[in-house]
């Protein structure tokens, strides 16, 4: 079965059935010694793209939030099994032609791994996907807060959203993940490994 280890703040490792490892937006928390498939960096601030800290295998892919994004399209790259497809991330703090999430497909899980953003306009495109999983960030000041990415966690209609990105300087805030009312809610604590 595959894996999603929330190392915190906006950093998880996912580990596929075939033992595929990816690592998202690595920063703080523990985790990083299990060897790098893939690591995808969402945008260039540094508590989102510390490649440096992850082991990596020979071979190992790094996506750059500025390799996906050529000439205003948004790309999608495959991986062995793994299909990727960069998709738009902005707000007031973060430009769209600099910043991406990112829809990771892998064992028959569509996981949307949100990077800073706030409400996109390609969000109500995301129901049409059935994502089993949605990644959001709720911080309210560098990102939305958890009223509306609650609202964005209905427009996208994912299986399970999990908040992360909650407060500056916190691996995991449980009084921000407490304010997140998402109906389909998953509270994933710092540290916390859980099956998917």
């Amino acid at each position: 079965m595959a894996k999603l280890l929330f190392q915190g703040h906006g950093s998880f490792r996912i580990t596929t059935d075939e033992n595929v490892v990816i690592y998202v937006d690595p920063f703080v928390g523990e985790g990083y010694d299990l060897p790098a498939d893939i690591i995808l960096v969402t945008h260039q601030h540094g508590d989102h793209n510390q490649v440096d800290k992850v082991a990596k295998k020979d071979g190992c892919t790094v996506i750059q939030s500025y390799d996906v994004i050529k000439d205003g399209e948004h790309q999608s790259f495959k991986l062995g099994n793994v299909l990727i497809t960069a998709v738009p991330a902005y707000n007031r703090n973060h430009s769209g032609n600099e910043c991406v999430g990112y829809i990771l497909e892998f064992d028959g899980i569509k996981l949307y791994a949100a990077g800073d953003t706030s409400t996109t306009e390609e969000m109500k495109d995301f129901a049409k996907l059935k994502l089993d999983y949605a990644l959001l960030p709720i911080d309210g000041i560098y990102n939305m807060d958890p009223a509306e990415a609650s609202k964005c966690a209905e427009i996208i209609g994912a299986r399970y959203s999990i908040p992360i990105h909650m407060k500056p300087g916190a691996l995991f805030d449980e009084e921000m993940a407490a304010k997140f009312t998402a109906k389909n809610r998953l509270i994933v604590k710092a540290g916390e490994e859980i099956t998917l």
